[in-house]
């Protein structure tokens, strides 16, 4: 079976690259390109070819004309009726040919609608606004974006990035001593979290767990949703004593205290809250290298009970079919964080059954770019 299934391979990897070696000298040569572009049969295959080529080169003024529209508040103040280019840039404090070239290319890539002699926020601009953390995510930008100047410097890891210090509070309990670092981190995760618990949820059931202990839990955005979907669960948040405060006002403003307890410590120095019948990693593994979630993994199948049940959700790459959101945005944004990565299922499922873990499980999300979700038990009887 092995033998029939490896020997014609290197066969087909032969003609594969034959075929697309001929391919990219034909594709490449400014004459096919100039041909392709004026026959009836490949002009729109060639124009669409050309309308994602230059998207790929024009991507980092798009990101940067982004942030400036979120920096200015322009969705915000668009959002219930036109306002014209004068108004928007005596507002911003831009000169209004400025504003106007501003407003043009966000109009462009869909921000904003042109209503009159003015503009409204689109669709898309209100589906920014709508979308919880994405605002947030953008505001940040800056310290990525200047981390990214130099790709080739950060890829040879020659660059010290501003993003290794923004995020200080990941890496250790240290950052516990700066409660403003801790809470500028714990309010971006706690924006974004509610999406990924909300796709968590729509992915597995969390039917049959009476106690969930969440590691890495942040302020509780997703043990607040998942508490929210299943009123009979008993929960415990674990994180560093900095969050402690913001999650314990959480569920206390959600009705939750009665059925919740957070613990202080850190998943690298102190032993797991004990009794929970389940546990979860929720945008926890992609901030840490392979041996520090080998070992989390070892703490988590030592701590549940024989049946109890692991989750994992977080972006995650593509694997052998990358993907653009994990591939390349939270690829380098993590290469720029220094400590982490980004993992395909398959290999966050490796890391696992390392761990001890069976019956493991790689549902699709319906939103990939949002997190995908692995699931794990450790084996015996329930």
């Amino acid at each position: 079976m092995t033998d029939t299934v490896s020997t014609p391979a290197p066969a087909q990897a032969k003609r594969g690259f034959n075929w697309r070696r001929w391919r990219n000298h034909k594709i490449a040569s400014p004459a096919f390109q100039s041909w392709a572009s004026k026959f009836p049969l490949t002009r729109a295959k060639s124009r669409k070819e050309g309308e994602k080529l230059f998207d790929l080169i024009a991507g980092f003024v798009h990101s940067q004309v982004l942030w400036a529209v979120v920096e200015l508040d322009l969705l915000e103040a668009t959002c219930d009726a036109p306002q014209t280019v004068a108004v928007l840039a005596n507002r911003c404090g831009v000169p209004e040919v400025r504003m106007e070239a501003l407003m043009r290319a966000a109009t462009a890539l869909g921000l904003f609608d042109r209503v009159g002699n003015g503009y409204q926020l689109g669709s898309l601009g209100a589906a920014l606004m709508g979308v919880p953390g994405v605002i947030g995510m953008v505001r940040h930008h800056d310290v990525l974006y200047r981390d990214m100047a130099d790709p080739i410097a950060m890829l040879r890891g020659e660059k010290d990035t501003e993003l290794a210090h923004f995020w200080p509070y990941v890496f250790g309990a240290g950052a516990a001593e700066n409660p403003e670092v801790a809470e500028r981190y714990s309010l971006l995760m706690s924006e974004s979290q509610t999406l990924v618990a909300e796709e968590t949820l729509r992915t597995i059931s969390f039917d049959g767990i009476t106690h969930l202990l969440d590691v890495g839990g942040g302020t509780g955005a997703f043990l607040a949703a998942v508490g929210k979907a299943c009123p009979d669960l008993t929960m415990t948040l674990f994180d560093l004593p900095a969050v402690v405060p913001s999650a314990e006002a959480r569920f206390a403003a959600a009705g939750m205290s009665g059925r919740t307890t957070v613990t202080a410590g850190s998943f690298r120095d102190d032993p797991l809250p004990q009794g929970a019948d389940a546990i979860s990693l929720i945008r926890v593994c992609y901030d840490h290298a392979d041996d520090t979630v080998r070992a989390l993994m070892a703490k988590i199948h030592a701590t549940l009970p024989p049946g109890g049940r692991f989750i994992v959700s977080e972006p995650m790459s593509g694997g052998d079919r990358p993907e653009r959101f994990g591939d390349n945005y939270f690829a380098f944004y993590c290469m720029a964080m220094q400590t982490g990565k980004v993992r395909s299922q398959a290999e966050i499922a490796a890391l696992m059954t390392e761990a001890g873990f069976a019956d493991i499980k790689m549902p699709r999300t319906h939103r990939p770019y949002v997190t995908s979700v692995v699931t794990g038990c450790k084996p015996g009887a329930t």
